[in-house]
């Protein structure tokens, strides 16, 4: 059963549009609601949604442990009963604003990965969709709705950024590309998250497709991937319990 946070999270702190220029990196878990979001699947023409919503916010903190386990900035162990627990590596704070909250979280004591992603989830959609717009790669736009109401609706922002990604994550699902450690994430995740299915024909829903995923959420990266072992394995696990919370979710 999904846990609850053990107490209050505040983290995700937006951007201004003045500090646009200081993004620097995009996070994983910023590239995972770029490629989540699917273009022209609005009700109205030239407009987007964001895929799995009704899980999101347990995929995108997904997406921000594993950029601190691919970082070097968290790690894993068993806790009581086998429980599996992550912790703040001590003296490595991510220079991210969005990833260094979720870490002094956890520099608190460790927790269990069921209760940080519960915990940071909530948080997150809002000032990760917030960069990708100062970034240019998603735009809000307006449109009337039923003929009246201004809605708001987000739309391609033209970076070409999406696209790029997609065919990392395609390269490595299709064609069978020894991945990046990131793109080896990115790719688990989606699968974690059950939405991979949605990026049919341009990842197309095949047996080998699906072979080749779930290789990846259990930490078969390749053999390239050696050096990165303890972030492959802290991903395998924030993976394994994105899966239980996007199948529990629904059903509570």
């Amino acid at each position: 059963m999904t846990q609850q946070p053990e107490q209050p999270f505040v983290g995700g702190k937006a951007e201004t549009s003045g500090e646009a220029n200081r993004l620097g990196i995009p996070t994983l878990a910023e590239d995972l609601l770029l490629l989540l979001f699917q273009p022209n699947s609005g009700l109205q023409a030239g407009t987007g949604t964001i895929a799995g919503e009704d899980t999101l916010f347990y995929t995108l903190a997904g997406g921000v442990l594993a950029d601190l386990g691919l970082g070097d900035h968290v790690r894993t162990n068993t806790g009581w009963g086998g429980t599996t627990r992550v912790e703040a590596v001590e003296g490595r704070p991510p220079s991210d604003d969005i990833l260094r909250s979720a870490w002094e979280y956890l520099s608190e004591k460790p927790r269990g990965v069921q209760t940080v992603l519960a915990a940071i989830g909530p948080t997150l959609r809002s000032p990760l969709l917030d960069r990708l717009v100062e970034r240019g790669d998603i735009r809000r736009g307006s449109r009337k709705a039923l003929g009246l109401f201004n809605t708001t609706v987000i739309e391609d922002g033209g970076s070409g950024r999406r696209s790029r990604l997609l065919e990392d994550v395609r390269d490595v699902l299709v064609e069978g590309a020894e991945p990046q450690p990131r793109v080896a994430a990115l790719a688990a995740l989606l699968s974690g998250s059950g939405t991979l299915p949605q990026f049919d024909p341009e990842i197309p829903w095949t047996s080998p497709v699906i072979t080749r995923a779930k290789e990846l959420e259990q930490g078969n990266w390749g053999a390239g991937a050696a050096a990165e072992a303890v972030a492959r394995t802290v991903t395998a696990t924030i993976v394994h319990n994105v899966i239980i919370a996007a199948s529990v979710l629904p059903q509570n």
